[in-house]
């Protein structure tokens, strides 16, 4: 199974886990199965129409999958997928 490296601000969905692993022959199919168990963050992983949001990046063995075969990147029991949300700030 791929580890999967839960963010700080999402661990609340995941029972504050900081790794999780999960099952999955795809970087997609690993992330709709982590989903899948924590319902709650299904909606900050993916937009309406099932697909990863544009704010959330998600590497896979340090490479953006983005530059990959985005969520069809093929996942291995030896990877590790890591979620970076985007965060805006600044001054007001």
């Amino acid at each position: 199974m791929a580890k999967v490296s839960i963010p700080t601000p999402l661990r609340q969905f995941t029972d504050q886990k900081d790794i999780v692993e999960y099952a999955g022959g795809t970087v997609g199919e690993v992330l709709n199965n982590l989903a899948g168990q924590y319902g709650g963050l299904r909606q900050h992983l993916f937009n309406d129409e099932g697909k990863l949001r544009n704010f959330v990046n998600i590497y896979l063995n340090d490479e953006d999958i983005r530059y990959l075969e985005k969520t069809a990147t093929a996942v291995t029991d030896a990877d590790t997928i890591t979620i970076i949300p985007s965060i805006a700030g600044g001054l007001i």
